[in-house]
């Protein structure tokens, strides 16, 4: 049976945001190994008498109920991807944190659990969710997982994700459409290659129009969405002297939030209908969300952050909220540029910069 014991990993919430994001970072939580840090996270609020907490799974919400007019969600993913050497955390002389997750977005995590421990009466009543697996496949996603149990804790008029945007509005997000693409051919000799057909070589039109393929970039309230379509892994072969009889090509759509789901798989059905596919398989898919800046809540948000809103060409649980009904964006102080990567790091300044936004906004 699987330990469900609490680990006893603290955090202590009176660090300023650096050093919490350093101890975040120091507490690894790749994806689908969240609990040592969904664990001290709770424990961590729970300590925090103007909240009430609530677990499900490894996702902790925690809310205040002060009977204020408006109720905001700050919501942000505690999972990483997988640790490149880059663990533990480590502050250099410049003002800069390195280490797994330091932009997306333990930083963003840090920023969240510091303004639910030093903003206790806020001007608008606050939901904080902590959530996992986001960083892997749709179905295992935390947030959606909340979502189905206890839709009511995600109830809200307006949601900010501390997604990593170096501390910049980021309205909406592109969805995303993951394809396996096969094609087949005849196995054989290769000393005798003409007695089959070679379904590596049936691959050639799919990478071909790949190659050729130019993306849209619509804009969209303003803001210019940058689409793309591309390969992102290839598999083929049986045998160094076997002609293959099967190679199956990935392809990953990043799609615009003007298109709905149902038209993205129709767009790469099209862009695909010549070029000898045998079977079409969605792997994956995750729609978007419209930038809705022109919402009341968001537009006062934009007020208080200041500077200009830019379009999220990544994928982002934004889209969850808004199927939820409720209008959100992305901010935190992550640079998004260094997601995912052996060097990903935060500059100290953003995460102050963040922090100091946000309670300037919730306590005016």
């Amino acid at each position: 049976m699987a330990d469900t014991a609490p680990s006893e990993t603290s955090l202590d919430l009176t660090l300023d945001g650096a050093a919490l994001t350093a101890a975040l970072v120091d507490i690894p939580s790749v994806s689908g190994t969240e609990k040592p840090l969904a664990d001290a996270i709770e424990r961590a609020l729970r300590a925090l008498p103007h909240l009430t907490v609530d677990r499900h799974g490894n996702n902790v919400v925690a809310r205040t109920n002060l009977g204020r007019a408006e109720r905001v969600v700050l919501a942000g993913h505690i999972d990483t991807v997988p640790i490149a050497d880059n663990v533990p955390s480590r502050l250099d002389e410049d003002g800069v944190l390195w280490g797994c997750g330091t932009s997306d977005m333990k930083s963003g995590v840090a920023v969240q659990l510091r303004i639910a421990a030093t903003v206790p009466a806020p001007n608008r009543d606050l939901t904080f969710v902590f959530y996992d697996n986001e960083e892997v496949a749709a179905h295992l996603n935390g947030l959606g997982k909340i979502a189905e149990a206890h839709p009511d804790w995600l109830t809200g008029d307006f949601a900010v994700l501390l997604e990593p945007s170096y501390g910049q509005v980021e309205g909406g997000c592109q969805g995303t459409l993951r394809v396996k693409l096969r094609t087949t051919g005849e196995r054989a000799h290769s000393a005798r290659s003409w007695m089959g057909s070679n379904a590596i070589h049936a691959a050639a039109p799919i990478l071909a129009r790949l190659a050729a393929y130019e993306p849209r970039k619509p804009v969209i309230d303003g803001l210019e969405y940058h689409e793309g379509l591309n390969a992102v892994g290839i598999e083929g072969g049986v045998a160094t002297n076997v002609i293959p009889d099967e190679c199956v090509v990935t392809v990953n759509y990043r799609y615009a939030p003007d298109r709905s789901p149902e038209q993205a798989v129709a767009h790469v059905r099209e862009v695909f209908a010549d070029c000898g596919v045998a079977e079409f398989v969605i792997d994956d898919e995750s729609g978007g969300a419209l930038p809705g800046l022109s919402h009341p809540a968001a537009a006062a948000f934009m007020k208080a952050v200041g500077g200009s809103a830019q379009p999220k060409f990544g994928w982002t649980d934004v889209a969850r909220f808004s199927a939820l009904g409720v209008p959100a964006v992305n901010y935190g102080p992550g640079d998004p540029l260094y997601a995912h990567k052996r060097d990903e790091h935060v500059h100290v300044e953003r995460i102050h910069h963040c922090e100091e936004r946000l309670r300037d906004w919730l306590s005016e």
